[in-house]
């Protein structure tokens, strides 16, 4: 059976820079480093949740032909992927602090049926929403 995710991919142009960005901007940890061949594997994480990983994997690395590797390399560079959503309970303060970082964000914190979200991208163009869930669904406003 299926116990949960563990680890979930990011595509990057330059591992070391978007280990950098994630380990300084957005404070995770680097969990693995290993040279393994031809690719480095490297992985981060968010300090309060051990469990769950991102794979900062290389657009020209093993395992793409060469005409996937370009078609995700327009895809990614065109900021159309997105690589999910983290949690915060602060959503308003994290944005305040990334964005003092120099964190991109495509969308300000904006109150959402479900909570606080903020959307912001990566060093590649990879698109997260930050968000601040609600304990509860609001369908009293237009969130249209």
């Amino acid at each position: 059976m299926i116990k949960g995710l563990g680890i979930a991919t990011v595509w990057t142009f330059d591992q070391q820079r978007t280990k950098a960005f994630f380990t300084e901007k957005l404070d995770f940890e680097v969990r693995t480093e290993l040279a393994l061949g031809d690719m480095t594997w490297i992985t981060v994480g968010a300090k309060d949740q051990p469990d769950v990983e991102l794979a900062l994997m290389s657009l020209d690395g093993p395992g793409l032909d060469p005409e996937s590797a370009e078609a995700l390399k327009k895809l990614v560079g065109k900021g159309v992927i997105g690589g999910g959503a983290f949690h915060s309970d602060d959503c308003r303060g994290d944005y305040a602090t990334f964005n003092a970082r120099g964190v991109e964000f495509i969308q300000e914190p904006a109150e959402r049926p479900y909570g606080i979200e903020a959307i912001f991208r990566d060093d590649n163009g990879n698109w997260f929403s930050l968000t601040e869930r609600s304990a509860e669904l609001d369908f009293s406003k237009d969130f249209g």
